[in-house]
């Protein structure tokens, strides 16, 4: 069998400092979506990639959209289909006073655990988006076409929202439609093992109002006969979760699934140390379902969350008071097939049930998006994750997202596609925060992965 790859890979570690150079050109430009003031650099940055595939012979061009631009690209391969996702906006840089540097002045700088890339961006996400462009960049320089069809969607937004993004999906949906997404805005387990995400939690946001009487009441003059609304929000909360830590809204693990045994070997096999992770912030034990292990905790079981308390006087000194009023946020996050809508409902019904009289509940909503599930029976998981073991000292596993990322659910609902999430950032890459890095090896390790990758899709694709 002709080896393929290999010269590829070459090719990668050869134009390692050109593909540096033409990073740092990107990151130069500081493409802050959410303030109206960079808009112009938002164009700046859509124009150099748009050029930048052309010269690849990537047929790009810049979609206008009622923010900021996106960018398309197509190049026609000899296998499957695949859309590749990554956005070029970057986080405002304030405050500015603890950068060690300009933000916009990137560099290659020495640090204890090796050489990184310094500047916005570099991380999240143009680092990342710039591993796959050079990845296909070598294999078009040696072979002259790609192992596979890719569709490049760079989307301008998404570090303000995304708020074009839904719209720009559903009006060119039959463009950017492929046989499986590649996703790079995520990062590695560790770094010495590689990741693909393969679930994702959803999110359901409610905000309760426990009303009792018509304003505060003094606690000499009305203590024990007037009902204390912060006494009954309290006692709500409280029951939220049992001595378990099950959560005890009615049909809140409707659509709950157990993870695979596969997948839980995966997972132990991470290593993965507890009390570390709580030590570091100061914690010592798991608070979660008893009997699951802290990944099935942060990665595949649903949670309740009390996110913020308020209610009466909170200023200096103190004030004897009954408040009229208690108040507090609730967050659920999803798994598997929660129906975030029934929950809400189950949710303000387990409220109401439980008030008093005199005291009535008023609810806000703040969001109710599903959880995202990959098929990762797709033969181009399997494949991805054998590639990138072959490139990283560990071997590479599929592991769960503990937050949200929105863009996997709307190629799922939207464009009907599964998504691999695959990315080499760092836990310590300090994205959104001052002296944003992305190691050197995460640049250069990751653009010989996303060639591993290209190969092993093609090569697991059914033929016929």
């Amino acid at each position: 069998m002709t080896d393929h790859l290999s010269p590829v890979l070459d090719r990668i570690d050869a134009e390692l400092p050109a593909a540096l150079e033409r990073l740092m050109a990107l990151l130069r430009i500081p493409s802050i979506s959410t303030d109206p003031a960079y808009a112009a650099e938002c164009e700046r940055a859509a124009d150099l990639l748009v050029a930048d595939l052309a010269s690849m012979g990537v047929s790009a061009t810049k979609r206008p959209t009622d923010g900021h631009p996106m960018v398309v690209g197509h190049l026609r391969g000899r296998g499957p289909h695949l859309l590749f996702y990554g956005h070029y906006d970057v986080q405002p840089v304030d405050p500015l006073e603890l950068w060690h540097r300009d933000p916009f002045d990137p560099a290659i700088e020495d640090a204890p655990a090796g050489r990184v890339i310094r500047g916005r961006g570099a991380a999240d996400d143009k680092g990342q988006l710039m591993t796959f462009v050079e990845a296909c960049r070598a294999w078009l320089a040696v072979h002259g076409e790609l192992p596979v069809s890719v569709t490049f969607f760079l989307e301008g937004e998404e570090e303000s929202g995304s708020p074009s993004l839904v719209p720009f999906l559903r009006d060119n949906a039959a463009e950017v439609t492929a046989d499986l997404a590649l996703i790079c805005d995520t990062g590695m387990f560790d770094p010495q093992t590689p990741a693909i995400t393969t679930m994702l939690r959803g999110l359901l946001g409610e905000e309760v109002t426990i009303h009792g009487a018509e304003k505060d009441l003094h606690s000499g003059l009305f203590g024990g006969a007037a009902m204390n609304p912060a006494r009954v929000l309290a006692r709500i909360l409280a029951e939220l979760h049992d001595d378990q830590g099950r959560i005890t809204v009615p049909g809140f693990y409707d659509g709950v699934p157990e993870i695979g045994d596969d997948m839980r070997a995966q997972w132990d096999g991470l290593g993965f140390d507890p009390s570390a992770f709580l030590g570091s912030v100061g914690l010592a034990k798991p608070a979660g379902e008893a009997g699951r292990s802290a990944l099935e905790m942060l990665w595949s079981r649903p949670t309740c969350e009390i996110n913020g308390m308020w209610s009466g006087y909170t200023g200096a000194g103190f004030k004897t008071v009954l408040p009229a009023r208690a108040s507090a946020k609730v967050s659920f996050r999803l798994v598997g097939d929660q129906d975030p809508l029934a929950i809400r409902e189950s949710f303000r019904a387990f409220v109401r049930a439980r008030l008093p009289v005199d005291c009535r509940a008023e609810f806000a909503p703040h969001g109710a998006s599903a959880a995202s599930v990959m098929a990762t029976d797709h033969p181009g998981f399997e494949a991805a994750r054998e590639a990138l073991s072959d490139e990283w000292p560990r071997p590479a596993a599929f592991v769960g997202g503990g937050g949200s990322i929105p863009i996997a659910g709307h190629f799922k609902t939207i464009l009907g596609m599964d998504s691999m999430l695959i990315g080499f950032g760092r836990d310590d890459d300090q994205i959104h925060s001052p002296n944003e890095k992305y190691d050197l090896e995460s640049f250069h390790k990751g653009t010989r992965s996303w060639a591993r990758i290209l190969d092993a899709v093609a090569r697991a694709a059914p033929t016929g």
